[in-house]
């Protein structure tokens, strides 16, 4: 094959490229896919499984006042070791990343002698920590306090943050006695009955065999 005939097949084939290229682009400016509002079909289960593993809504929590009463100070020591990376919990402990917690429990905010707090904190010095701004804090700290230095996600369990809050209050010189269990609230009483209409009669109570 000599070069004249080497080069017109080269030729050739570039042209037929080129000529590919072009109408790939061309086509594709033509028929622009488009994503339908409404799936042609549904692939069973991925729905489903999308529902189950989105996170549940917050149906509210007992009081801490309540989960307190039940609340195990050594369940609360372990739970402290989340917490021990920065904070020392002794009497006369230094400040780490965080401030000593002895004493903690109805102490002001802002409270540890030299440590630096956040002016979020600072705002907040003449606030006592009660067991329901402790709860909240616990639970999530940049929500209780927006603004402060703290990085730690928080205790989603109640029953945890209850736990580590009476072991926090058992380490101090005077801890403070646990609050009373909020009392059940009184039955609805049932319907009114309308003018005229006889009362309804009482249930009797069951008797004995």
């Amino acid at each position: 094959m000599d070069s004249y005939e080497f080069t017109r097949i080269s030729g050739a084939v570039l042209a037929a490229l080129i000529a590919v290229l072009g109408l790939s682009i061309i086509t594709g400016y033509i028929f622009k896919p488009a994503v339908p509002e409404k799936r042609g079909y549904v692939v069973e289960g991925v729905v489903a499984e999308a529902e189950e593993t989105a996170p549940a809504a917050d149906a509210g929590e007992p009081p801490i006042e309540l989960l307190l009463a039940s609340a195990d100070p050594a369940r609360g020591e372990a739970a402290f070791k989340k917490c021990a990376a920065c904070h020392s919990i002794d009497k006369g402990g230094a400040n780490g990343i965080g401030p000593n917690l002895y004493g903690i429990v109805g102490a002001k905010h802002a409270h540890s002698a030299g440590f630096g707090y956040s002016p979020a904190l600072q705002a907040l010095s003449g606030k006592s920590w009660d067991w329901a701004s402790l709860s909240a804090w616990l639970k999530n700290p940049k929500a209780a306090i927006p603004g402060n230095k703290m990085a730690f996600a928080g205790l989603s369990k109640p029953q945890e943050r209850a736990d580590l809050i009476a072991y926090l209050n058992s380490k101090s010189d005077s801890p403070l006695p646990l609050p009373a269990a909020p009392a059940a609230a009184e039955p609805a009483a049932g319907p009114t009955p309308a003018a005229g209409e006889p009362e309804p009669a009482a249930a009797e109570a069951p008797t004995a065999a």
